[in-house]
């Protein structure tokens, strides 16, 4: 088990380092370990994407916050543009990599499915106040439009194309969220 782990993370550090798709030779010398061991462990390469994957996703999800979803409302931007900010720097070579490649994958893809879904989720529990005053099909286009703009490559392309740092970035996210949204009942 702790070579598979540790096969895992070396995939990972190459994709951080470098966006082309490791080898398996590249993944075995970084884990320190034969490529017959990392074929050991997985199949193929797809199978270590997947797991990778699956690793990753449990990382990110884990960071995510499971309170404050009940702050004021520049709380509830602070911290989920913040949080969210965080994980797309961590894992927008993992992300690069996984679109790029998940061709016709069902696995791939139905994982990226569900990463989407977690994080309108997310967007949907953090807003819950103002959201609660739109009615359908206004509710589900702000959520979508505030999914957009939070989505892993338009933070790179804030941080690499714009050159913007980790806090300016958050600032234009956090100033553009609290435009799409409604007004904060008053009662929340």
């Amino acid at each position: 088990m702790r070579t598979r782990q540790l096969v895992i993370e070396a995939y990972l550090a190459l994709l951080r380092e470098n966006p082309a798709i490791p080898t398996a030779a590249q993944v075995a010398e970084r884990a320190g370990y034969s490529v017959r061991s990392v074929f050991e462990r997985f199949p193929d390469l797809h199978a270590l994407r997947v797991a990778a994957t699956d690793y990753a996703f449990s990382l990110a999800n884990n960071q995510a916050a499971t309170t404050g979803f009940e702050g004021d409302r520049q709380s509830r931007l602070k911290l989920h543009v913040e949080m969210r900010a965080r994980i797309c720097a961590q894992w927008l070579p993992l992300w690069r990599a996984l679109n790029a490649n998940k061709g016709e994958s069902k696995e791939l893809q139905m994982r990226i499915q569900v990463i989407r879904g977690v994080v309108v989720s997310r967007i949907e529990l953090f807003y819950r106040p103002e959201l609660s005053t739109l009615k359908e099909p206004e509710r589900r286009h702000t959520v979508l439009a505030i999914d957009a703009l939070i989505d892993i490559e338009s933070w790179a392309r804030l941080r690499e194309f714009f050159g913007l740092s980790f806090e300016e970035g958050c600032t234009v996210w956090i100033r553009a969220i609290d435009r799409l949204l409604p007004p904060t009942p008053p009662d929340s």
